[in-house]
């Protein structure tokens, strides 16, 4: 019986293997599919350990310290991490189409000992100066809740340096095809941290699944590494062209992201100017909406810019063009009626999900109207993601740190006008403008780019 199961499931693995060499749109298609398949695996853990949460914390006080603690750390991470791996891939590929495995894995160690520097540099930067920005972010704390709030965010730092190892880890995977790995490793941190809330019920257990889960995520990818014969993680090769090249694309790719990123900081920030418990309802209102979110942009995210790059590196920009024109049209076919199910059944939905415990009736219908507006971002991110990642392996990233500095003046007017009228719901919506105008401004953006490529090669 095992035999046959073995065996059934080889011929599985050997006809998707020829189904998707017949070409590189089923290629990036099946890499779609495996990372959205084993990232919804890994979400629907994570959403298991946040309805743990909303059970043990609902929107209690100590709730809102852990998340404003949280929010730096959380920041840094998506900025340093996500502009690095930007930065590192398109290179990383150019290296071993050019110059071969040797080359690009040397480039690789590189990469992640300038990278672990820089990550150890901002998370001392950020543990010392938290006293000081923590009196901003958390202007409407008491001084007990403020302090929890200063020794959470100790607790947490070092998931800074070790989620930038996972992250540089995992991009190396998918530069080289690998997806099914990196995508489903995600499950441990939410099931560690579920674990130590059961166990000991307080609000430092967050704190602690977080940095032991994101230690065992890395070791973790490390054994993924070694076994594609990747050895050696840190090194230093010199700064070659290709760690220049890296570091070039880096500075307005983390420029950008530092601009970008803001959005939810400064989101977080109005909210915590509100009454008690509205960085909870906001933090709460775009769970459900991150759960299909995350899911569809790291899977567009992370099968197409591996493809991407290698298409640019062969200087293939019709091939680029296509699955670009190609997805676009998925994402909106797919993600507008996504959409109208989140804004129409919002309330049910959360009633269902988070309605028990410390969450009570009225928590449901202001959080319910926070996820209906915020759902409205939903084609428009993901369109984005596409967008940027073909930014990105064109190494055109000072384009998007253009637009994001934009975005960010959108972002902080919208705040604070929609929030004086409609309170927390006004800072979601404001979300779902600044992603809708992202959209249109980098899409304007890449034509421009494509048309200016078509007039060089005729």
């Amino acid at each position: 019986m095992l035999m046959t199961i073995r065996e059934s499931f080889q011929s599985f693995l050997t006809a998707y293997s020829n189904w998707k060499g017949a070409s590189i749109h089923r290629r990036i298609l099946g890499a779609t599919v495996i990372v959205a398949v084993f990232t919804a695996a890994a979400k629907i853990v994570f959403f298991a350990k946040e309805l743990v949460v909303a059970w043990q914390f609902g929107t209690l006080d100590l709730l809102d310290a852990f998340l404003i603690a949280y929010a730096v750390p959380s920041f840094a991470i998506n900025l340093i991490t996500g502009s690095f791996n930007a930065a590192l891939i398109p290179a990383y590929v150019q290296a071993r189409e050019d110059e071969g495995h040797t080359s690009a894995n040397g480039l690789y160690a590189s990469a992640m000992t300038l990278g672990i520097l820089l990550l150890t540099i901002c998370t001392g930067l950020i543990v010392l100066s938290a006293p000081f920005y923590l009196r901003i972010l958390a202007s409407g704390f008491d001084q007990d809740k403020l302090r929890l709030t200063i020794n959470l965010l100790y607790l947490v730092s070092p998931v800074i340096i070790l989620s930038g190892i996972t992250t540089i880890r995992s991009a190396i995977l998918n530069a080289g095809e690998k997806f099914a790995v990196p995508a489903l490793i995600p499950v441990i941190t939410p099931v560690i941290t579920i674990a130590f809330i059961l166990i000991k019920g307080n609000i430092y257990s967050l704190a602690l699944g977080l940095v032991i889960g994101q230690m065992t995520e890395a070791f973790l990818l490390g054994v993924a590494l070694k076994r594609r014969g990747i050895k050696r993680s840190f090194g230093w090769h010199g700064l070659d062209a290709s760690l220049r090249q890296v570091i070039q694309q880096f500075l307005p790719m983390v420029a950008g992201a530092f601009l970008m990123g803001s959005t939810q900081l400064v989101d977080q920030a109005f909210a915590a100017s509100l009454p008690a418990g509205n960085v909870a309802v906001l933090n709460y209102g775009n769970k459900v909406i991150s759960f299909p979110l995350q899911i569809a942009a790291m899977a567009i995210g992370t099968s197409v810019l591996p493809y991407f790059s290698s298409m640019l590196a062969r200087g293939d920009w019709h091939t680029a063009r296509q699955t670009l024109h190609r997805y676009l049209k998925l994402i909106f076919l797919f993600g507008v009626p996504a959409t109208m199910v989140l804004v129409f059944f919002s309330e049910p939905l959360v009633r269902l999900l988070l309605q028990r415990g410390a969450f009570t009736e009225q928590d449901t219908k202001i959080v319910a109207d926070v996820q209906a507006l915020g759902a409205l971002q939903i084609p428009f991110y993901l369109g984005g993601i596409l967008i940027v990642r073909l930014l990105s392996a064109v190494r055109a990233n000072h384009v998007i740190m253009w637009i994001a500095s934009i975005n960010m003046i959108i972002n902080i007017v919208a705040d604070y006008l929609l929030m004086k009228n409609y309170g927390v719901v006004g800072i979601s919506f404001s979300t779902s403008i600044v992603y809708c105008a992202s959209f249109l401004m980098l899409l304007i953006s890449v034509l421009i780019i494509s048309a200016r490529n078509r007039l060089m090669n005729t």
